[in-house]
């Protein structure tokens, strides 16, 4: 007797569809499974056997081969158990045999009792198997919910094979999950920090205003206690509100990765990474034997905040170049390759010197200054030119620290600037052939088509090409900056004092670079 149930794998974040054929003979005895699996999968025969007999059913010892279909891509992890059982099942005749399994994909870990247990990657694999024609999704209670924000599937929590073997014979129907969308366009306004909190800093507020209605990276300087972690931290509440598109991609990211709160099935909020300075590199982008995503993945549509920048070793800052112009990390191993998407806003954090107050109008410095240029070196220029704005924060006086909150921007004021200049830049660029969310995606031909600047502006942009010696790289990254000032002037064209921000924005590197 020959049957197949469906079920789903991970690569990366994409998940793919799996065959589970199953076919039985009565004249010999065992259980081979096939189908390139790794042990984890391998151990599913002893779960499997032991979960049915504590179902109630009797698991029929006979020749059972169980294949895992497409027999050339290998099948990781434990997302099987359930699929395998329920394939054996149809063969024996416990779900009826007329029942079609054809439209049902099935996932998930078997406990030994017959529970269902979560897996990761859920909504990863509910994609794809919604993508491959799929129309029901069975899934454990567990995580459920989160495959529910899949739309164009039926999605069921299944607690044990029980409840799945009576749903499907048609003796107890589950009754299919449905998302609140209205519950996530609520929550996505919800962020605990605010802008108001930060005291004065006037002119650093005023550069991640910019850097958020752009998407600009964006690295802070400054001795201690002068609000740069703090700003680093509320950067996400005057950022756009996550759309639904973005936030199913920066889901299944965690999803794979295991790191979804619990009770979270949909992330509403863009996520901040704030990793240690003793990170691997392998932990920044991603990597492993099995490749799991790094911390600039898990930061997709949000913000990777590097606190103390020089203190990470020089080979995990130059790692950040190529995720950093790509916005996605390819990762190469002997058993295949995958591709994490990493378009994350970086917003980097130091001190001038080892000491932290070198320039100081009132601290002396301690350092050397040989021993400055060295702190100052570990960010190397390709680094420096992947930065687009550069702000220095002074020490606050007494009469900034005590001010009032009340005059203070609250974050949902300066966020309605920032989502009017998104809204102004996507409407410029809408007849464009890839599509473009901030001006920071910029490429070559799209600064030549979108940033037109005036004769002023021309001018003044000529004349700082030639005196501050800029590269190409940097002389785009001033025109991308100067047309997100542009945009949150509503302005079509690029003037003089737009280029002006934008030059001072960016004229740190002269300072402690030369």
């Amino acid at each position: 007797m020959l049957s197949s149930a469906y079920s789903a794998g991970l690569c990366g974040i994409d998940g793919f569809p799996v065959t589970v054929e199953c076919n039985q003979k009565n004249n010999l005895k065992g259980f081979e499974l096939v189908g390139l699996p790794d042990l984890a999968v391998k151990e599913a025969k002893e779960r499997v056997i032991t979960a049915c007999q504590n179902s109630g059913y009797p698991f029929p010892y006979t020749r059972i081969t169980v294949n895992l279909a497409p027999a050339d891509r290998k099948k990781e992890g434990s997302a099987y158990d359930a699929a395998i059982l329920t394939a054996i099942f149809q063969t024996s005749g416990v779900i009826y045999r007329d029942v079609s399994l054809k439209k049902r994909c099935i996932v998930g870990e078997l406990s030994l009792s017959g529970e269902l247990r979560g897996v990761r990657g859920i909504l990863c694999m509910c994609v794809a198997a919604r993508d491959n024609g799929f129309t029901e999704f069975y899934a454990p209670v567990e995580n459920a919910t989160e495959a529910a924000a899949v739309e164009g599937i039926d999605v069921y929590a299944v607690p044990n094979m029980r409840a799945l073997v009576k749903h499907l014979n048609g003796e107890e129907r589950l009754t299919p999950l449905q998302t609140d969308r209205a519950s996530f366009t609520e929550a996505t306004a919800n962020y605990p920090l605010d802008f108001s909190d930060v005291r004065g800093q006037t002119m650093a507020k005023r550069a991640m205003e910019i850097a958020a209605a752009g998407g600009h990276n964006i690295l802070l300087i400054g001795p201690p206690g002068t609000g740069k972690s703090m700003l680093a931290k509320r950067l996400p509440s005057i950022l756009p509100p996550l759309t639904f598109a973005e936030a199913i991609e920066t889901t299944k990211v965690h999803s794979v990765a295991g790191t979804l709160p619990d009770g979270v099935s949909l992330l509403s909020v863009r996520p901040f990474r704030s990793p240690h300075h003793t990170m691997s590199p392998v932990s920044l982008v991603g990597g492993g034997a099995n490749p799991m995503p790094g911390e600039v993945s898990l930061a997709d549509n949000g913000v990777l905040f590097l606190d103390e920048l020089p203190e990470f070793p020089k080979q995990v800052t130059d790692a950040l170049r190529q995720p950093l112009e790509d916005r996605k990390v390819t990762i190469t191993r002997a058993n295949g390759r995958v591709t994490f998407p990493c378009s994350f806003m970086l917003v980097g954090a130091m001190n001038p010197c080892r000491c932290g107050y070198f320039g100081h109008p009132s601290h002396k410095c301690t350092c050397k200054p040989e021993d400055v240029k060295r702190y100052i070196s570990r960010i190397s220029g390709p680094m420096l030119d992947r930065i687009d704005i550069q702000i220095e924060l002074p020490s606050l006086s007494y009469t900034e620290l005590s001010a009032s909150d009340e005059a203070a921007e609250r974050s949902e004021v300066v966020r309605a600037r920032v989502c009017a200049a998104r809204a102004f830049a996507q409407n410029r660029m809408k007849d464009s052939n890839t599509p473009l969310y901030c001006n920071a995606q910029l490429d070559a031909k799209g600064i030549h088509t979108y940033c037109i600047l005036d004769n002023d502006a021309s001018a003044l942009l000529r004349a700082a090409y030639d005196r501050m010696g800029l590269s190409a790289r940097g002389y785009d990254r001033i025109l991308r900056v100067a047309r997100t000032i542009a945009d949150l002037d509503e302005s079509d064209l690029i003037r003089a004092p737009h280029v002006a921000e934008a030059i001072q924005l960016r004229s740190l590197d002269r300072k402690y670079w030369g």
